[in-house]
């Protein structure tokens, strides 16, 4: 059976793009980043080709490419385009999907509408990517909270970057969300590693 996973963290620059390489990459998966904001010569899609080795992976195009770095809604209304959640259309694939979504959950993507309510549309499990800074754990149990409170299945929690024993194994307990991995510092960033890291992720 061929699942669809959306990929989410707790804020911005906690490591989504490393973490769905490393998922794409150990399930020979698609992938899908259905909003791209700024840095189109170097977007997340083009990160994920160079990272990736194995020749069954599919690369679907953005949506909505926007041209300037910021929040979706905003970029968007610069450059004269709406995006609307109810309007996404998944890729067509026989495949294992990786949706990789921007920033975190509630970063807006039109006036009404939040990075959070595109993942009822494409029916997806989510996994959570977190990292271990001072106020990780708040983070990390509002996103969760968040999630939970609007009925979204959550598949599990990946930890990417430098380990503290303590704040994952609260998160875990008090959650109650499986623990998918834990994603070690990873000192070079190209095929070889991304592969390799496909071992410290359970799924």
């Amino acid at each position: 059976m061929n699942n669809r996973y959306f990929i989410t963290g707790i804020g911005t620059g906690i490591g989504k793009t490393i973490v769905s390489a490393i998922l794409t990459q150990k399930l020979q998966a698609d992938y899908w980043k259905p909003i791209q904001s700024g840095d189109l010569d170097q977007s997340d899609s083009l990160s994920i080709q160079n990272l990736i080795s194995n020749t069954k992976t599919i690369i679907h195009p953005e949506q909505y490419k926007l041209s300037r770095p910021l929040s979706p809604h905003l970029s968007a209304r610069l450059d004269g385009i709406e995006i609307n959640a109810q309007a996404l259309v998944l890729p067509k694939t026989d495949n294992h999907l990786v949706i990789e979504g921007a920033g975190g959950l509630m970063v807006p993507i039109n006036e009404k509408e939040l990075i959070m309510d595109m993942i009822p549309v494409l029916n997806a499990k989510v996994i959570v990517v977190s990292q271990n800074y001072l106020g990780s754990i708040n983070h990390t149990l509002l996103t969760l909270e968040v999630l939970k409170s609007k009925g979204i299945q959550v598949e599990g929690i990946i930890f990417n970057g430098e380990e503290n024993q303590e704040s994952e194994s609260y998160i875990a307990n008090y959650s109650g969300i499986p623990l998918l991995g834990k994603i070690p510092k990873l000192t070079y960033l190209d095929s070889k590693s991304i592969a390799e890291a496909g071992q410290f992720i359970q799924l």
